[in-house]
């Protein structure tokens, strides 16, 4: 078992590579050799080989949080602690750490412990959640099955994320979302057309290629541009996982919501995700391409469907609506 502390707790007489290597020098019996080369691989998993004889104070706080998230794996614990891991940040910055800790526990197979008050952006990372009420575990399970169960004590806390928006993108919180479903759409049998598009971005492919910033930049592109594309015209969306965000058309048919999408997704290459193209050249250079692809799947809704059923039907029907090409001249398809 390890354990990012809230702050890091990095040692400032120490480079990066000692802070990495510390545990195993407190804790085991390994060679020097041996320990150097362990820090060195966690080291470079975590994209830190040139910060490698740096001190904690000439680090950023993102590249400081992954040498204490490294320092953390080096044991290969199969159990990591988070304390409030992204406590005090703005929204890029901590749905960068949360991409973090969700791309690497993937990579590296460990299970992630999270406290957190940072709702309800922990809910698009979690298996499980916990909620503690009044001293007590009130609440043991999915998002899903905490919105299923009515409760009272659920329902109160539910209803205290009504007014929450998720900060990264502008979009409703899910909560949010499906208290405007139930309120607009949900039983009623006299609208004539609803129709949904769910679209998402290949986010862990992006975090592993062009990195944390980058994979944020494009994910919070998207939530913009269909806030201001799509409210104006009664829509709402929510994010409903890390890369999908779920869009409702009332009063619109699958052919006026296909027409809809077709002219986002040329504005959104156009407009939005031009903003990263100097992020990622920094990361990837300009010789070589990286191709970012936006995906879309639209479905006719009928008044009975619950909002995991339209995510369902819109995702079997996604493809790829949108790419940018990151590099060599930025090209649009």
């Amino acid at each position: 078992m390890a354990y990012l502390f809230q702050n890091n707790a990095l040692l400032d007489s120490m480079t990066v590579l000692d802070n990495v290597a510390f545990p195993l020098r407190q804790t085991t019996k390994f060679s020097k050799a041996a320990i150097e080369k362990r820090a060195l691989k966690r080291i470079e998993d975590l994209e830190l080989t040139e910060a490698i004889h740096k001190f904690p104070s000439e680090l950023s706080g993102g590249m400081q949080k992954r040498v204490a998230l490294a320092r953390a794996l080096v044991t290969d614990p199969k159990i990591v602690l988070f304390d409030e891991p992204t406590t005090g940040q703005d929204p890029i910055r901590k749905n960068m750490i949360l991409s973090m800790i969700t791309h690497y526990r993937r990579k590296f197979g460990f299970t992630a412990v999270m406290v957190s008050h940072d709702i309800p952006d922990v809910f698009f990372i979690s298996d499980r959640i916990v909620i503690l009420w009044e001293g007590t575990v009130g609440f043991e399970g999915t998002y899903e099955e905490a919105v299923r169960l009515k409760l009272p004590m659920i329902d109160e806390f539910l209803r205290s994320l009504d007014g929450f928006q998720d900060e990264l993108t502008g979009l409703l919180s899910r909560e949010a979302f499906r208290v405007h479903y139930a309120a607009m759409l949900g039983g009623t049998a006299t609208v004539a057309a609803v129709s949904a598009a769910l679209f998402s971005v290949q986010l862990d492919l992006m975090h592993e290629t062009l990195g944390p910033q980058a994979a944020v930049e494009v994910l919070r592109a998207l939530g913009e541009y269909t806030n201001r594309r799509f409210n104006p015209i009664g829509g709402f969306s929510a994010r409903h996982s890390r890369d999908e965000i779920l869009t409702i058309f009332p009063h619109t048919s699958i052919s006026e919501a296909r027409q809809l999408v077709a002219d986002f997704a040329q504005e959104l290459k156009h407009e939005a995700i031009d903003r990263i193209q100097s992020i990622t050249i920094a990361k990837i250079g300009v010789a070589t391409s990286f191709d970012i692809y936006i995906r879309a799947g639209i479905a006719v809704v009928s008044p009975t469907d619950a909002i995991d059923q339209i995510i369902e039907k819109a995702r079997a029907k996604q493809e790829i609506v949108a790419t940018h090409r990151c590099g060599s001249g930025g090209n649009e398809q």
